[in-house]
């Protein structure tokens, strides 16, 4: 298959077809296995309004596999892993440069923070952007929120500014809503990325397309 791009397609077939460290840096946003499917988003905020989503493929009942993650290592030089803090076991290598995003989500039942799994040799980060529901860090150019483990553009960004390298091939097993895409395409990385469920799938895809046909309108002015 082409190695660019985004399809709808299962991440463990697909990882068959390439080659050995094929990606300088997979980024990754698997299922963390606890149960944040998106139904129950409405219920726990409580500064802003959560909204209520469809639950995906697998309703973020179970993480990867070992098997997953051979694979991912197979297949990338480098790799951040999102949420691996709930399944680090099956990595299974020590990392010192862990990634803290805090969301300054404020008062509510969600997590303050997410945590980065990297295979990067250097120090812990903190990227620090507001992701409460409806209230955003930056609110003059708000993302409309599609699914319900959404990161935001921003964060994808600046992972990208800090540990990509002009030329990298970007590679993403679970897009979600499709911000790791959308940073790719802005920043000028090549990427292929899959995601299963297909409601979401063509939701992210109508978001991609429409933000670049978005930034091409801006680039003919």
């Amino acid at each position: 298959m082409n190695l660019k791009g985004f399809y709808n397609r299962d991440c463990m077939e697909v990882m068959k077809e390439i080659p050995d460290n094929y990606f300088e840096l997979a980024i990754v946003d698997p299922p963390y296995g606890i149960g944040e499917d998106g139904s129950k988003n409405a219920s726990r905020g409580k500064l802003a309004v959560a909204k209520d989503y469809k639950p995906f493929h697998g309703n973020d009942l179970k993480s990867p596999d070992e098997k997953y993650f051979d694979e991912l290592i197979r297949v990338s030089k480098n790799r951040i892993v999102w949420g691996a803090n709930h399944f680090i076991s099956k990595i299974p290598f020590n990392s010192s440069c862990w990634i803290v995003w805090d969301k300054v989500n404020g008062s509510n039942d969600f997590a303050d923070c997410e945590l980065a799994y990297t295979s990067f040799d250097t120090a812990v980060r903190k990227f620090k952007y507001r992701w409460n529901g409806m209230l955003q860090e930056n609110m003059k150019n708000k993302e409309v929120r599609i699914h319900p483990t959404q990161k935001p553009v921003a964060l994808y960004k600046w992972l990208l500014n800090n540990y990509a390298k002009k030329g990298d091939k970007i590679f993403d097993t679970h897009v979600g809503s499709a911000s790791s895409l959308i940073a790719c395409y802005d920043l000028g990385f090549e990427y292929l990325g899959f995601e299963l469920d297909e409601d979401y799938y063509n939701e992210a895809l109508d978001r991609l397309n429409e933000h670049k046909s978005q930034m091409n309108m801006f680039l003919d002015f």
